[in-house]
């Protein structure tokens, strides 16, 4: 658990205790534009999904971890490896802290260093990439913050707010 301890928060696996937190945000319409999500989810869903959550990274192809304060079981946000693939040593990394009073202080931060730490040291991944929407300001500082380079622009690739917005897509390659 030492990879994923850091100096304010850890990542822990999701617990059947959960449910309640992940459903919120599952159902959270503010943050579905991020997530390319477009309808809800029920209970029933995301409990089934918790049942599964014991699957290993390489048999779902996707890892989600609850950040949690330290000394606290409480989550406060999620982070994801997903479109895991070992063969060629790569992965998608996402984010969400669920209120805004627990952003912008250095807890996604450590967050993603954590999950950026763990992907390339213990999966012995080559690279990770990150869909932003270009006008996600503190996304975008987050991700450059870890070095991820912007590699492309998706042109008119997110229809929200009845409008059409472009997408980055950014790359973090280990050296």
């Amino acid at each position: 658990m030492v990879t994923l301890q850091g100096e304010t928060v850890y990542l822990r696996a999701l617990e059947p205790e959960d449910l309640a937190f992940i459903y919120v945000i599952e159902n959270d319409e503010l943050i579905w534009e991020m997530s390319n999500t477009y309808t809800p989810y029920s209970k029933f869903l995301i409990r089934q999904y918790l049942e599964n959550a014991h699957q290993d990274i390489y048999e779902a192809k996707q890892l989600r971890l609850a950040i949690c304060k330290n000394n606290t079981l409480e989550a406060i946000g999620l982070i994801d490896l997903f479109e895991f693939d070992p063969k060629n040593r790569r992965a998608g990394v996402g984010i969400i802290i669920q209120h805004e009073l627990n952003r912008q202080n250095g807890f996604g931060k450590e967050a993603l260093g954590l999950v950026i730490n763990f992907a390339f040291q213990k999966l012995q991944l080559h690279q990770l990439f990150a869909n932003i929407g270009a006008e996600n300001k503190a996304s975008l500082a987050l991700f450059a913050t870890f070095g991820f380079e912007r590699i492309g622009i998706k042109k008119d690739w997110n229809y929200i707010n009845n409008s059409f917005q472009d997408e980055a897509l950014f790359q973090l390659i280990k050296q």
